[in-house]
């Protein structure tokens, strides 16, 4: 069964006080590096951005970086971080389903394992919202743990790490407002749990 927005926050949160944050490193994944390398400096949103890795990577080669969590121990570490990296990123500490505070425009966003623990209802309220942020020509990247059964649908709880999402069912989601450009499964290696199945999404935003 899906975690709730509620029960997600609580184990999440859970782990951020125990320290046991195993995402946690000093750059973020190699495709985002990869991504941030090709591009000019524009404006950015990082969603789930947990210690900031990813903020504070594209604010130090010259994006405006917007950020969101809903867990204020990651925004306070994030933004401690941030200013010993001597870089502005604005962080903010609310849902990535509820940005209406937000009003863009983005040229990129970046979802980096927040998204798969999202439900079918929340999912669709996040893709509105970066259908309003995101102009036509701009990118969205995403980052998700996939589940192997695709013959359920939305997001799955499991004993083994992070919540999975129905692969197809991410892409159909998207199909409103976006076209997927480029995706590509793997593996993902985390300490003391088994190796489960991850994918990237890249969509440019269609109308």
């Amino acid at each position: 069964m899906a975690e709730n927005s509620e029960s997600t926050y609580e184990r999440l949160r859970a782990r951020y006080l125990a320290g046991d944050v195993p995402w946690d490193d000093s750059l973020p994944p190699p495709e985002v590096i990869d991504y941030i390398s090709s591009q000019m400096p524009g404006m950015a949103l990082d969603l789930g951005c947990g210690f900031g890795r990813a903020s504070i990577y594209m604010a130090n080669h010259g994006w405006q970086v917007d950020a969101v969590d809903f867990v204020p121990e990651a925004i306070v570490e994030a933004k401690k971080r941030a200013a010993e990296a001597s870089v502005e990123v604005h962080f903010h500490l609310a849902k990535v389903t509820s940005l209406n505070f937000l009003s863009g425009p983005y040229d990129f966003a970046l979802d980096v394992g927040c998204g798969h623990a999202l439900d079918q209802t929340e999912l669709r309220y996040y893709r509105d919202q970066l259908c309003r942020l995101l102009p036509q020509g701009a990118i969205f990247l995403i980052f998700a743990r996939l589940r192997e059964e695709e013959t359920r649908t939305g997001c799955e709880d499991l004993a083994d790490g992070p919540p999975a999402l129905n692969e197809g069912d991410l892409i159909r989601l998207f199909e409103t407002g976006f076209i997927l450009e480029w995706s590509e499964r793997g593996t993902t290696d985390v300490p003391d749990q088994p190796t489960w199945t991850s994918g990237w999404f890249r969509f440019r935003r269609s109308d």
